[in-house]
Formats: C-alpha cells, structure tokens, sequence
C-alpha cells in the first residue's frame, strides 16, 4: 500500500479507497457521538472532542507561558473542544525538551493558573457561560531529547542500538542513575501539587513518544530498580502515580501512554520480539490494568516516535524537509491508531479513553470519530495538528455538523519543521500572520 496524499474531496470517495485498500475504518454521517458528555471521574467533559498535548516551544526563559503560549490556548477554548490537555511541561529544568519549554515553579505557578483562568474566561465568552472544559497539563521529562540550552544534553534510560547511532552517542555514554530516578519522583508530586493549585483538573505523567518514562518501559538491557523486568521497567510510572494520588489529594492523573513503539526489541515497547512493525499489547494492556488500579482516570493512546517514525505517530502528506516518505499508505496509520485504542477500551471497558491520530482526515475527521465512538471503541477523539490550523473544529462540528475543508490541516509537517529549526511552533498555513515569518526564517537558518 504505497504512500498517497489527500485527494478526498466528499466522504464518499474517502470511504471508497478505504474499502479498496481493506481497512476496517467506519465513517458515519452522524455526528451526534461528538456531542456527548464524557464522564471522567468525578467530572463530566462538554462534548467527546478533545485536544490533546500540542507544544509551541514558545515559554520563557525561566519556563512561565509566554505570549504565544497564552494565545494558543484561548484559541483552543474558544474553539469549544470539551477536553484541553495542556502541552509537555518539565518538572526539572535538565528534563526541558528546548530552552523555550514550558517548567513549572513555584516563582511561575500564577503564569500557569493565569493561562488556564484567561482561557476558560475565552471559552466561555465564545461558547456560553457554562463551557467548562476538562484540563490537564501534562508532566515531563525529555531523556533521550533533553536540550535545556542551546545544544542537546541527553539524559538515556539505556543505550539503543539504533538511537544512539542517531545521536552520536558512545558505547560508554552515562545512563541516569537508579538514585536519580528516585529523586525525580519527588519532582513529579511537586510539580503535580502546582498543578492542583493553578486550577488544573488532573496532570498526566507523559509516557510517551520515547522521552524518558517511556523509553524506561523499553528498558530491558538496563541494569538494576529500573530496567531487565517489567516490575523495573514500569516502577517509575507507577510509582508517581501512586504518590501524586496519595499526596496530592483532589486532582486526578492521566497518562498519555505508547502503547506500540514500532521499534525493534530489546529497544521497543508494545512490539513482536521478530517484528518491530507488528504490535504485542500484552505488556501495555499489562500496564494499563495496573495505571487503573494505581487510580488513573483517564488515557490517551499513543505510538511511536515523532523524531524517528513520525508515520507511525501522526499519519501526514508530506515529511519534514529530508524526512523519509514511508513505505504505508496514511490510512493504514490512522488505522492503526484507532484500533490500539479500540484495543485499551475493550481492555478497560471503565477507563476514560481518548484516541488520536486523526488530523490526516482533514474535514472528514467527525465523520470517522463519530463512527468510532458509536461502536464503543473510544470515549474522546483528540485532534492535535488539526486544531493549530484548525482551533474551531469542534464548535463547527458540534454547531453545524461539518468541517470547513479549507481550514482543515493538511498535515504538511510545517508545523514540525518550525520546531526542528528551533522556533516557535504553530500553523505556517493557516495561521500565517504569525506563523509564516517564524518559519521562513527557521529555513533561512536564523530559527532561534
């Protein structure tokens, strides 16, 4: 199935070529799924629309919202999506993905709760006085992609036999130690106590996408508490989840997990010991159990490595520049991600599930939601790249039953490239007053 751009202008021809490449895909002219109220725990979302994580690289110094930041997430709420997962924010500052990521502090707590308040107060002026979004700032630490200053300073949970040729790195790189990660747990329940005081309605203990949580849970070649079994491998994310729940009574944990690397064994999770392309859930649905147990509420499924199989985790048209074009047809992508959610929800049928990886379907994307959501396989539909072109999805989904497909994302990796330049990430296309200039002058060189 080779690799093919959008060209689907009506739903009728995108339901088409997802019969003639065999995918068990449903679409639905229905869109009233999108309009349910979502339990999660205690609290009950607007409507089954969600934005999940996006980060904009576009902090200050010291790790407090910026004004791009602040922007960002008033588009967002006024857009009207019934869950706001706020982007990836350190809990140390060794652990900052970029000098810009957002760091949570106490000197910059009041930032934090401003940004939140300032953006349900835009919620609520464009949709009514009684939009009250579910929020969630996700806790981080990079590893493997930590670049607190101006060069990368990776911090590795164990050495990959692919991804420290990729970095350059030596046989005798240094591992992060055993008592260090013991000590990082304390950042995690500070850093979730902050939270809890800004306003926040739960934190998610990002263990995703290969930063350092996640690659532990790949961490079979790694020595002592934290690698060789699974007890080890999964200690440090249960291990936070169980204290924040304990010590930080009142706010809810999420978990934005992988639960399919594609990444070949011993350096993968959630894949065949003879096939990095296959999935083996046994040990993620393993995982899940114990996060729920542990008191987890919500999960958001996720896969592979937007460094080094981007395809794998947002299906797009087109790389960033010099990036590779897979050898999979996009539909094969979204695909996959929607059935290793289905797979977690009939797995944990009481969990709060969102999926995602749905952007690549530009304006038919409520239509396959819809579908997914009336056959069960998923509470929330989280809509990422989409909503930095798109910020008003949800509420043109939920008001007048479609998307505009001239606004939709088309998944032009742009928004990636800004990052990998180093500049402030966001739409170049649809949001080009602000965006085109960053992104010209990060392929001029001059990203900063």
């Amino acid at each position: 199935m080779p690799h093919e751009r959008f060209r689907f202008r009506t739903l009728d021809a995108l339901a088409a070529r997802i019969t003639e490449l065999g995918l068990d895909l449903p679409v639905s002219d229905d869109l009233s799924p999108l309009a349910r109220r979502v339990r999660i725990g205690d609290r009950e979302t607007p409507n089954a629309l969600a934005i999940p994580p996006m980060e904009g690289c576009d902090g200050t110094a010291d790790g407090a919202p910026d004004e791009l930041t602040r922007r960002r997430y008033q588009r967002f709420a006024r857009g009207g999506a019934g869950l706001l997962w706020f982007e990836a924010t350190a809990v140390v500052y060794e652990g900052r993905a970029n000098p810009r990521q957002l760091y949570l502090t106490p000197e910059n707590a009041p930032a934090f709760a401003h940004m939140r308040e300032e953006a349900l107060a835009a919620g609520r002026d464009a949709n009514g006085s009684d939009y009250a979004p579910f929020t969630v700032l996700q806790l981080t630490h990079s590893g493997r992609y930590s670049r607190p200053g101006a060069a990368p300073a990776p911090i590795i949970a164990h050495h990959d036999g692919l991804l420290d040729t990729v970095f350059n790195l030596p046989r005798d790189y240094p591992l992060i130690t055993d008592e260090a990660l013991d000590r990082l747990q304390d950042c995690y329940v500070a850093a979730a106590r902050l939270a809890h005081a800004c306003g926040f309605d739960a934190v998610d203990i990002k263990s995703c996408h290969r930063y350092l949580i996640s690659e532990l849970l790949a961490a079979h070649t790694r020595p002592g508490r934290y690698g060789g079994s699974f007890a080890n491998r999964t200690r440090l994310l249960l291990d936070v989840v169980r204290r924040v729940r304990a010590e930080v009574p009142g706010i809810q944990v999420a978990v934005r997990l992988n639960v399919f690397d594609g990444h070949p064994y011993p350096w993968g999770w959630g894949v065949s010991t003879d096939d990095a392309t296959t999935p083996d859930l046994e040990e993620p649905l393993r995982l899940i159990g114990l996060l729920q147990e542990a008191g987890v509420t919500l999960l958001n499924v996720t896969a592979g490595n937007p460094y080094y199989t981007p395809h794998i985790n947002r299906p797009f048209d087109v790389n960033v520049v010099g990036g590779y074009t897979p050898e999979e047809h996009p539909l094969v992508g979204v695909t996959r991600l929607i059935h290793l959610a289905r797979a977690v929800k009939e797995y944990s049928p009481e969990l709060t599930v969102v999926g995602t990886g749905y952007s690549w379907l530009r304006h038919h994307l409520g239509n396959v939601a819809a579908a997914v959501m009336a056959r069960g396989w998923v509470d929330l539909v989280g809509v990422g790249r989409g909503a930095f072109a798109y910020p008003d999805f949800a509420r043109d989904l939920l008001t007048t039953g479609r998307m505009n497909a001239r606004q939709a994302c088309i998944t032009c990796s742009r928004c990636t490239q800004i990052m990998r330049d180093h500049g402030r990430a966001g739409c170049a296309i649809l949001d080009r007053a602000v965006y085109g200039p960053i992104y010209e002058a990060g392929r001029g060189g001059a990203g900063q």
